[in-house]
């Protein structure tokens, strides 16, 4: 397929690999965190890490939606569940997310909740559109990547006065996650983990283009590489973070320039900025609550608000014990390292987020890593 088999090729894959091999030095260590999970999926898949030397570590970040949302917000989808009537829609994973008594909107539609997998914003529309009589609440989700689709929902909705759909916003923003994990003194003391640098997120970055991560570059003097999501991508930013590194760099540079801006997608954020704002505080799995990192419902489509229609409690409820996706998600450990992790815990029968996302940290270990580690 063009432009995507060029980005495979296991001739110039060798080639990048050489040449970070010959550029690292020898005497120091390299901590790098790919942020989104399209890139863990990416570096496992293709056995990137085989490539890279000792001293090259992987760390794997929280950049998967499913994987830091909190077990309340799931609390309160079953509770929407409940109401008579109620049709929740939702994108696929979602489905499968248990909370601490093992319950999952899935097992909700089983037992004959009318819960509705769409792929996309207009597909709830049509449902709403097809049920007036029905309320009808779209579960969203999502870093920036997936907010504009959600607006534009919105804002027809209001145009076309569908007055029987809502949202349940679970929006939230990448920046505000990256300096959390950098200065939080909430999340240093759950577990201490050292970074030198960062792949930036792909298709997060077509939004909101490459100018809100020179912050971090700036104020915590450490690079970031936007990079694409295919195995060339990823090592071509590996590499790039190696030289800034034995430079003394901290800059902000794009690999992904095929697809990133510096400014982004002006018109996109316009959009969201129309009909979202930033909430004061929001909670992520494995990072706590984390001020101004997500965003909610304007006050001028405050109709096609779900929280407030249906008055959804702020509800914090602890991760199954055994469960250690909150540190895998701040890198402080690795899938290998939970106890549940392969045995009670699999693809088939989730116990936490990572392993329920086909780009979550575990379920990527678990579908490639573990059989390089056992060989």
């Amino acid at each position: 397929m063009k432009y995507i088999n060029e980005y495979r090729d296991g001739v110039l894959a060798k080639k990048i690999a050489a040449n970070i091999a010959a550029e690292v030095d020898t005497q120091r260590n390299y901590h790098l965190m790919e942020f989104c999970g399209g890139h863990t999926h990416a570096i496992s898949r293709y056995g990137i890490v085989d490539l890279l030397p000792a001293n090259v570590r992987m760390i794997h970040g929280p950049g998967c939606p499913v994987c830091v949302l909190p077990v309340g917000r799931i609390e309160n989808a079953l509770q929407l569940t409940k109401i008579p009537g109620l049709i929740l829609c939702c994108y696929g994973d979602l489905l499968r997310i248990p909370t601490v008594r093992g319950n999952s909107l899935l097992k909700e539609k089983a037992c004959g909740a009318d819960v509705r997998i769409v792929y996309s914003t207009m597909d709830v529309l049509k449902i709403a559109q097809q049920n007036p009589d029905k309320p009808v609440v779209f579960f969203a989700i999502g870093f920036e990547t997936t907010t504009p689709p959600t607006a534009v929902a919105i804002k027809q909705a209001k145009t076309i006065g569908l007055s029987n759909f809502t949202v349940f916003c679970n929006h939230v923003l990448t920046p505000s996650a990256i300096s959390h994990i950098l200065q939080s003194p909430e999340v240093r003391q759950l577990g201490l983990v050292s970074i030198d640098g960062f792949i930036g997120p792909a298709h997060v970055s077509t939004i909101i283009g490459s100018r809100p991560y020179e912050y971090f570059a700036e104020e915590f003097q450490k690079p970031v590489v936007i990079a694409g999501f295919e195995p060339l991508d990823v090592m071509q930013a590996i590499l790039m973070l190696v030289r800034q590194l034995n430079q003394g760099r901290a800059e902000v540079e794009n690999e992904f320039s095929r697809a990133v801006t510096c400014e982004g997608n002006l018109k996109a954020q316009l959009l969201v900025a129309e009909i979202f704002e930033l909430r004061r505080t929001f909670e992520w799995r494995g990072l706590g609550l984390v001020p101004y990192s997500a965003l909610r419902i304007k006050s001028d489509y405050a109709d096609f608000d779900a929280e407030l229609r249906f008055q959804i409690p702020t509800l914090s409820i602890p991760d199954n014990k055994a469960c250690a996706c909150g540190a895998i998600l701040r890198g402080v450990k690795r899938p290998q390292d939970c106890e549940i992790f392969g045995t009670v815990c699999t693809p088939d029968n989730p116990i936490g987020s990572c392993m329920v996302s086909s780009e979550g940290a575990c379920a990527a270990h678990y579908s490639y890593g573990r059989f390089r580690e056992t060989a």
